[in-house]
């Protein structure tokens, strides 16, 4: 039914009243699901700027621990049995790999230590260098999960020698069959190492995903999008009615 404002009037066809719902329905759903992201990356950024305080001491049987708390451990690296994680990102936006190192406690058990970011070489013909030494020592770094796909594809090849070993988003299964090793640490599936420690490479550790204020944007823009429709809406089907009734009068 048109309505008269003034001297015009709205008058929407039913067919484009129900596309435009529809369409600002679905920009405000987007905008309103950023939110909510933004409001949940920014609780896992607090939670890593909360993790670089003293680091906890661990060993093998130290109970899971939060994501990202900052440990310290005591043992070797296991300089034979090394992963490379393919397809990762370095901090210049460039395609390497990250450095998977085993770590073994001195009471015994083992954990994965995240080295840091190499650049990958499309053309050698050989693995790269990635050597370190297994002298005991102490190491620091932040609680982490091991590099997860959007989607994981089920039925993946399984790891095989020789090393190090290239691998695409192993689980810490996979690579526990790899190195017939059964007894890890319960307080994170990996370690990323600090980058003020020895023998690492790259290391500008982040949380994963994009930062809040990057989804914050993102539902400005849908909800602009919404509100630029609605005008658009309005401006389109807001006419202005002709003077006859004046003319007749005069």
């Amino acid at each position: 039914m048109p309505i008269r404002i003034g001297a015009r009037e709205f008058a929407p066809r039913a067919l484009t009243t129900i596309l435009t719902i529809l369409v600002m329905a679905a920009l405000i759903a987007l905008g309103r699901w950023q939110v909510r992201r933004a409001a949940e990356t920014q609780k896992v950024w607090n939670d890593f700027a909360a993790g670089a305080d003293t680091p906890l001491v661990i060993d093998a049987a130290t109970p899971r621990v939060k994501l990202f708390r900052h440990l310290q451990m005591s043992g070797h690296y296991d300089s034979a049995h090394q992963i490379l994680i393919d397809g990762m990102e370095g901090p210049d936006g460039d395609n390497g790999y990250y450095v998977l190192t085993p770590f073994e406690f001195d009471g015994g058990g083992w954990i994965l230590v995240d080295r840091g970011w190499i650049p990958s070489n499309p053309g050698a013909v050989q693995k790269p260098s990635i050597p370190v030494s297994e002298a005991p020592r102490t190491i620091r770094g932040r609680a982490d999960e091991l590099p997860r796909p959007g989607i994981r594809l089920s039925g993946g090849a399984p790891l095989k020698p020789p090393y190090p070993v290239i691998a695409v988003y192993p689980r810490l299964a996979d690579i526990a069959k790899l190195l017939h090793i059964g007894d890890w640490a319960n307080a994170a599936p990996q370690v990323l190492l600090d980058p003020d420690q020895a023998d690492g490479y790259a290391r500008h550790w982040t949380p994963p995903g994009f930062p809040p204020m990057r989804h914050t944007a993102y539902a400005i823009q849908w909800y602009l999008l919404a509100l630029t429709l609605l005008v658009i809406y309005v401006a389109t089907n807001l006419r202005r009615v002709g003077g006859g009734e004046n003319k007749a009068d005069a």
